[in-house]
């Protein structure tokens, strides 16, 4: 069985985006940057919802080819395209760049893939990881949280029928006051 991460920066109020989609809070030191490279490396396959999806697939299938790259952006661009990833839509209709398309029951779709062998399993975007919480099927949260209010916008954590419970895993401390941290699902 696959274990299904759900992993986002994250400002202090809980938010992975400030009101209009605004990211401008999360812009990570090079040290972040890179823990978050090595998580894409790791990832045997990469769920995400359709925002999500053309916020990444805007920038990183050439990130590498823009002026300037820095060799972290060229390696995380490679790393990006190479890993295998699912999207999760109802009004996309093409995707690229080792990607499928899912336009049916995501929460079936995922408990499948998560019921199948191999590497774990990244999840993003706030619906569709909503969606995969409420189900109980997330066996990780990485939250990478940024000290910063933004007040609105798009909350990390979907309303639950549930309690779930969780078992501190990890802890570290990135510069710029950013604190990971990770828990696993206590089952």
């Amino acid at each position: 069985m696959r274990k299904l991460i759900f992993g986002m920066n994250v400002t202090l109020d809980g938010y992975i985006a400030a009101t209009g989609d605004d990211l401008g809070w999360s812009v990570p030191s090079d040290e972040l940057f890179q823990w978050w490279s090595d998580r894409v490396d790791a990832t045997g396959l990469a769920l995400y919802g359709r925002k999500l999806w053309e916020t990444m697939s805007s920038h990183w299938p050439t990130a590498d080819k823009q002026p300037g790259a820095t060799p972290a952006a060229i390696e995380f661009a490679g790393r990006w395209r190479d890993t295998p990833k699912v999207v999760f839509s109802s009004t996309t209709s093409t995707v690229d760049w080792n990607t499928r398309l899912v336009t049916g029951d995501a929460v079936a779709e995922i408990a499948r893939l998560r019921a199948e062998d191999g590497g774990p399993m990244d999840i993003g975007g706030a619906t569709l990881a909503g969606a995969a919480m409420r189900a109980g099927l997330i066996d990780e949260y990485a939250l990478v949280t940024v000290p910063v209010l933004v007040g609105s916008g798009t909350p990390f954590f979907t309303a639950l029928d549930n309690w779930v419970n969780l078992n501190l895993v990890e802890t570290r401390t990135f510069p710029g006051g950013v604190v990971l941290t990770r828990y696993e699902t206590r089952r």
